[in-house]
């Protein structure tokens, strides 16, 4: 479909999936909802897709993890933005219960900004007309046919088989976020205490990544020697921050005594000491780890 097309339809899906919630907020269609779930999903794919062949394909070699830092930056400022704004509506808020629902208005804007940023991305240059800042162009393959890159994806299975063994990578890249999210930010933090954690969970993403993009361009070193430096900080951040989680969640309560217990018994950022820092830093260091683990894979 071409990088242009391929983004801006991508992008397309959010902005209807944002519409079918402005929508329930009137009408109560969940059938709209369900539907633009599933176009979401199958926009997003094609969304990831041309924003990684762009990212990939764009930087010169020796400046990719600055590139991919760049992004991930970016991208996760969003989310910073987003977590603020119910820290700001529930800051003085200990009861547990949100103060008031999402109005009409906060949809819009996001209904607006969505569509206008499908819209940016039929102005993308094309790839053919970007020079680098080496004089060098990118190169693409020029819009291939359905057949040509499924053939294409199994002759490159057959020759460089090896691929398949980053495959248990790419698929735990995604994995985690339900659990980080829901079963330790949800089932363990109050309203306000799980905004705040939110909103430092995503600054530190930003910052790891910009630090780990600049260490994988270090020039001194080659990109092998780098490549397998990076597998074993990841072994031992996975071994570190998973560990530690493991030790917190294990004395952790069951699931259906945080449901009985309440918003009320969850913890509060006044708890202090062990019981709201050290759960706190360990959700940090969840974030820390994703931001490691994905400009890696990236990378």
């Amino acid at each position: 479909m071409g990088l242009r097309l391929t983004t801006a339809v991508g992008g397309l899906g959010y902005c209807i999936y944002i519409a079918a919630f402005l929508c329930y907020l009137h009408t109560a269609n969940l059938g709209f909802v369900i539907f633009a779930g599933a176009l979401l999903g199958f926009c997003a794919g094609l969304l990831w897709a041309a924003q990684g062949a762009i990212m990939m394909a764009y930087p010169p070699e020796n400046t990719k993890g600055r590139y991919i830092a760049w992004f991930w930056a970016v991208f996760n400022l969003g989310a910073v933005i987003g977590s603020l704004i119910p820290l700001g509506q529930n800051a003085a808020n200990t009861s547990g219960t949100s103060n008031g629902t999402v109005s009409d208005g906060t949809y819009i804007a996001f209904l607006i900004l969505t569509f206008t940023g499908a819209l940016l991305a039929l102005t993308l240059c094309d790839a053919d007309r970007v020079v680098r800042e080496d004089g060098s162009r990118v190169i693409l393959m020029k819009h291939p046919s359905w057949q040509s890159e499924l053939i294409g994806l199994w002759q490159t299975l057959r020759s460089d088989w090896w691929v398949v063994l980053l495959f248990p990578m790419f698929f735990a890249s995604n994995i985690f976020y339900t659990y980080q999210n829901q079963d330790v930010n949800l089932a363990a933090f109050n309203l306000r205490t799980r905004a705040l954690n939110n909103v430092l969970y995503w600054l530190v993403q930003i910052i790891t990544a910009v630090a780990v993009g600049n260490a994988l361009d270090f020039s001194r070193l080659s990109r092998p020697v780098k490549a397998r430096i990076a597998l074993v900080v990841l072994f031992v951040a996975t071994m570190a921050v998973w560990g530690g989680g493991w030790v917190w969640q294990r004395d952790r309560p069951t699931r259906e005594q945080v449901a009985d217990a309440g918003e009320q018994a969850k913890i509060d950022w006044t708890d202090g000491g062990h019981t709201f820092v050290a759960a706190m830093f360990l959700y940090l260091f969840y974030g820390a780890y994703d931001a490691l683990w994905q400009t890696c894979v990236y990378w």
